[in-house]
């Protein structure tokens, strides 16, 4: 054996074994679990960071199982560990957690961790472990440069992280090997503000659309500004509903890519980012006029409520989501001073409502086979699937026999010279939806039906025969 291979190898855990922040993991999980009590959060800090580690630890349900290793250093210490060296785990992180890690995984020999008191942090770490192994008696895998103390009193370094981070090392002690820490790339920043989904605030056109008034800049402008918003505090509520969804998204077959679940971006950034988008928001929001603002606080509120218990509860889960695309129409008409009819109101219920349940349609379908399994994070089970069908077909269709009734209104009717042509357009919604529904059924719809529609060729033919249709009509 060489003689190296007898000296312990010490492991970090945060941002080296671990792709994520132990610290930042629990405080997103007690966020879900005990709202309240995440608001002591800056109380506990007062007695320090390995206080404010204990007790959020104390507070939580963990469930380590799902936090993202890794992979590839994982690898390495399963082959030092089969050489027969000696491996410690030496973590800043509560002793809880690391105790949890040693669980899953079965690496280490011994763990050295924060205790509530002294934060193994550092030169706290380099002290304790030179007291353990002696100076320059062990190695160490570390990521950051809070770990250039520790690496300065190590044989060796294992660099997990940059090139820069490296040369660091390097200047305090021999540099044994490095490992590429994950990158978040432009697409996964994009995927974080969920970039694609702004969209779906382009229904702030509709009232204005509607009243055939889009060609008017003192109109539109404030409806692009209203989109903006929109756009801004949806980032902000993405972002918040990631951090508190986990553990859901990390056992989902798509979610779990995304940029927290996979540690390519760290949690503290979306907990310093949610709360900065919605303040501009916020801000913007106001420039718009109180009464836009009071709309635009109505969706805030109710999507933060939708994301901390509301799509727990089943029926009123898709209620809300149809309400939420229904709020972004009537924001419309309030920033256009544009008034949104009763019945375009409860068309967007039906139209929306019926996407929504197929939504959830998807969600149960990759469960089918499985008796009585629940939707990780829902309230549904496999067995609900033909109930979910029903009442999403039927919404649909509902939505159809509004456009009916809608377009034979007086004050839809004085909007054109010929609105008999608009009966044309009942058709083609009603193709519309039955195809949604027919690609759910074949397993063709995957998760978003609002983004299917923006992507899907033919959906874009049956809008554009819709505008044909309303320009047949003859506009006044």
């Amino acid at each position: 054996m060489n003689p190296e291979e007898k000296i312990p190898l010490c492991v970090d855990l945060d941002g080296t074994l671990l792709q994520s922040d132990s610290l930042f993991e629990t405080f997103c999980l007690l966020l879900k679990q005990n709202l309240l009590a995440a608001l002591l959060a800056p109380f506990w800090l007062l007695g320090g960071r390995a206080n404010l580690k204990l007790q959020i630890g104390e507070r939580v349900e963990l469930n380590v199982n799902s936090w993202p290793l890794h992979n590839a250093l994982l690898d390495f210490l399963r082959a030092e560990k089969s050489r027969g060296r000696k491996l410690i785990l030496a973590t800043a992180a509560d002793r809880k957690i690391a105790e949890a890690i040693q669980a899953r995984v079965n690496l280490f020999d011994e763990i050295v961790a924060s205790d509530g008191k002294n934060n193994l942090l550092g030169s706290n770490k380099a002290a304790a472990l030179v007291q353990k192994c002696g100076e320059k008696k062990f190695d160490y895998a570390g990521n950051s440069s809070a770990d250039l103390p520790v690496w300065a009193a190590a044989n060796a370094a294992i660099v997990v992280g940059s090139k820069s981070l490296a040369e660091r090392a390097a200047a305090v002690t021999k540099v044994a090997q490095v490992f590429d820490a994950p990158r978040a790339t432009l697409k996964d920043r994009a995927k974080l503000l969920r970039v694609h989904q702004w969209s779906k605030n382009l229904l702030l056109l509709i009232p204005l659309m509607g009243a055939h008034k889009w060609t008017d800049p003192a109109k539109l402008i404030p409806v692009l500004i209203g989109i903006a918003v929109f756009s801004i505090g949806a980032s902000s509520v993405y972002i918040l509903n990631d951090l508190l969804d986990l553990d859901s998204d990390r056992q989902h077959r798509s979610k779990k890519f995304r940029p927290f679940a996979t540690g390519k971006i760290p949690l503290v950034i979306g907990l310093l980012l949610a709360p900065l988008l919605l303040a501009i928001a916020v801000a913007l929001s106001f420039v718009l006029g109180k009464q836009f603002a009071a709309v635009f606080g109505i969706y805030y509120l109710l999507t933060l409520l939708y994301s901390l218990r509301l799509k727990q509860v089943e029926l009123l889960d898709v209620l809300v989501l149809a309400g939420l695309y229904g709020i972004r129409v009537l924001a419309g008409g309030v920033v256009a001073d544009v008034v949104v009819s009763d019945w375009l109101l409860m068309f967007s219920l039906f139209a929306f409502l019926s996407l929504a349940f197929a939504k959830r349609f998807t969600e149960l379908r990759t469960l089918r086979g499985q008796p009585d399994t629940k939707v990780k994070g829902r309230a549904y089970v496999s067995g609900d699937i033909e109930l979910v069908s029903s009442m999403g077909v039927g919404s649909g269709y509902l939505s159809v026999l509004v456009l009916a009734m809608y377009i034979t209104h007086p004050s839809v009717t004085a909007l054109y010279h010929t609105p008999q042509f608009l009966w044309l357009a009942c058709p083609m919604l009603f193709y519309w939806i039955s195809r949604v529904w027919l690609l759910a059924h074949r397993g063709h719809l995957h998760d978003d039906p609002i983004l299917f529609a923006l992507r899907d060729k033919q959906s874009w033919l049956v809008a554009a025969l819709i505008g044909v249709i309303g320009f047949c009509a003859g506009p006044k």
